[in-house]
């Protein structure tokens, strides 16, 4: 199987090349921002005729959530126009796309976890560049949105309570913000089967099983490192000072139901691979 992969260079990116050595029978073209900027389309199409995939795992994206707040037309660039690039590219070649979204695109007012139906709702720059994305997607293509990820490479949330943890005798992390953390070994694993799969299309969500917010989050990494996680504090989004610039949405639980309906395995509670992750961030 030909497939070729967007933003090899990010936490997700670098953990699908990793998977698919493991896996073997995959024939991998990884491009990194600095090999293939999406939002060049005569770059795009040029790299992907030379590769002729079958399959496009597009991971490239603008996430830093805060910064694409104040660079509303640099996130559209990469999220938006960059992924019709890429569709139209992988049309030109006949290859089917599958695109990592984000939990971003609801607006986290619903009381129970999201289902694939939900409408769509992003209150963010970031996550309306996420959806203008989606609705770049043909027919015959996958999205799986994916929600707080975190892994061994690139910026996430399990590094930074790392670093805050060595200097700071206290941690403030929010109790009202919700959601599944999900990890870059095991949902590359996991793209890597779809992506086997033609069957697969529409969408699907995508993460770790077990819900925490971000103060149980926090308290979990500690304990990871062998850490106190009473050094954690409890605080509401609307006490954070400053504000964040880009709103997050209270509940960001994605229910796994169409991956499920696809015959394929849950994956595993998130307890797991945070516990390998932090043992390799610290060893």
């Amino acid at each position: 199987m030909r497939v070729l992969l967007t933003g090899a260079g990010g936490q997700l990116g670098t953990d699908v090349v990793l998977a698919a050595e493991g896996i073997g029978q995959i024939d991998l073209t990884a491009y990194d921002r600095a090999a293939l900027d999406v939002t060049n389309a005569d770059n795009v199409r040029r790299l992907f005729d030379q590769t002729g995939p079958q399959v496009v795992v597009h991971a490239a994206a603008f996430t830093a959530v805060d910064v694409c707040e104040n660079e509303e037309a640099a996130t559209f660039a990469v999220n938006a126009t960059g992924t019709e690039n890429v569709v139209a590219a992988a049309d030109a070649v006949g290859a089917k796309v599958m695109y990592v979204s984000t939990d971003y695109v609801f607006d986290g007012s619903k009381a129970t976890p999201y289902v694939e139906t939900d409408v769509p709702n992003p209150v963010s720059v970031y996550g309306r560049s996420k959806l203008a994305g989606e609705q770049a997607m043909r027919t015959q293509d996958l999205i799986v949105r994916t929600s707080w990820v975190c892994g061994s490479h690139g910026s996430n949330m399990v590094k930074t309570i790392l670093r805050l943890a060595e200097s700071h005798p206290t941690l403030t992390f929010v109790d009202d913000q919700i959601g599944k953390p999900s990890f870059t070994a095991d949902l590359a694993q996991a793209l890597l089967v779809m992506a086997g799969r033609a069957d697969l299309s529409g969408v699907t969500h995508l993460t770790n099983e077990g819900v925490t917010s971000w103060f149980g989050f926090c308290g979990d990494v500690l304990a990871a490192a062998g850490l106190d996680r009473g050094r954690v504090l409890p605080c509401a989004t609307s006490e954070l000072q400053p504000p964040r610039p880009a709103p997050r949405p209270a509940n960001s639980v994605l229910a796994n139901t169409r991956f499920s309906e696809f015959g394929l395995s849950l994956l595993r509670d998130y307890h797991g691979p945070l516990n390998e992750t932090v043992a390799d961030l610290t060893s």
